[in-house]
């Protein structure tokens, strides 16, 4: 009789292999191999200047890389035109680190830009989803007619994190969500990532050096340091993780293998 097969593995949601990327002679990424899963929660960590928002300028396709792959849903899409890649980045939504809103809109035009465009709906209809969104993360209907800049850094966090899910997207992105908050404020923010992905049921790509953000939203983390991942798992093993780069980064002391350029006076 022969043994029962193995469950197939499950298709990663995200899988970069290889992926490289150097602006003139700095190398940025140095052959980075990760893969996300569906519906997981994956937080990329690492210092300033290490190649995390590159790698996510990278899937997005906003950079080419040199080289390696990307796959999203098993499909490489480093080469894709035309219709493929306007439907490859509907899958995306994506919280920018500073918001990124449009000044000239109001802020309920800003989430419901996408559903005006590629979405189709009409003013109404894109009014009334967008309404319902602020609603789901904490915002009024008293603020959808105001401009982004009579808003607080706080609300503006939640209109950028209404924007990337008001469409339902199947891959969330967060740059850096926390920055520039106060550790409450930032706590919301996290709390409203949490909700957000569970209740879409979205798989989510998150980059940041906030290590309270990271375990607050993080399922499993990787750490990014000189171009390659070099840790990845849980996020409750992190902290005995047996790399000294990760051991160093997520107490923030200055002495071990991390050095930091100080530029003298």
């Amino acid at each position: 009789m022969l043994p029962p097969e193995s469950p197939a593995p499950a298709l990663a949601k995200i899988a970069l292999t290889g992926l490289r990327k150097a602006f003139g002679p700095k190398i940025v990424l140095d052959g980075v191999d990760l893969a996300v899963n569906p519906g997981e929660s994956l937080v990329i960590i690492g210092g300033s200047g290490t190649g995390k928002s590159v790698l996510l300028k990278c899937l997005l396709g906003l950079l080419a890389p040199d080289g390696g792959t990307i796959a999203v849903d098993g499909e490489e899409t480093t080469h894709l035109s035309g219709r493929k890649r306007t439907d490859h980045l509907a899958k995306f939504g994506m919280l920018f680190q500073g918001a990124a809103l449009f000044d000239s809109l109001p802020v309920w035009h800003n989430v419901a830009f996408r559903l005006l465009g590629r979405e189709g709906l009409s003013r109404r209809e894109a009014r009334a989803k967008a309404l319902a969104t602020l609603a789901s993360v904490g915002l009024g209907p008293e603020v959808a007619d105001l401009a982004p800049a009579e808003l607080s850094g706080g609300m503006q966090k939640r209109v950028g994190l209404a924007r990337a899910i008001a469409a339902r997207p199947d891959i969330l992105l967060f740059d850096e969500p926390t920055t520039g908050l106060d550790p409450i404020m930032a706590d919301v923010i996290n709390e409203l990532i949490v909700k957000s992905v569970r209740e879409l049921g979205s798989t989510a790509l998150s980059i940041t050096h906030d290590m309270a953000s990271a375990h607050k939203i993080a399922d499993r983390m990787a750490m990014l340091h000189e171009g390659r991942i070099i840790w990845s798992g849980p996020k409750r093993e992190i902290d005995h993780s047996g790399n000294p780069f990760v051991d160093q980064f997520i107490h923030g002391r200055a002495e071990g293998p991390i050095h930091m350029q100080v530029r003298g006076g």
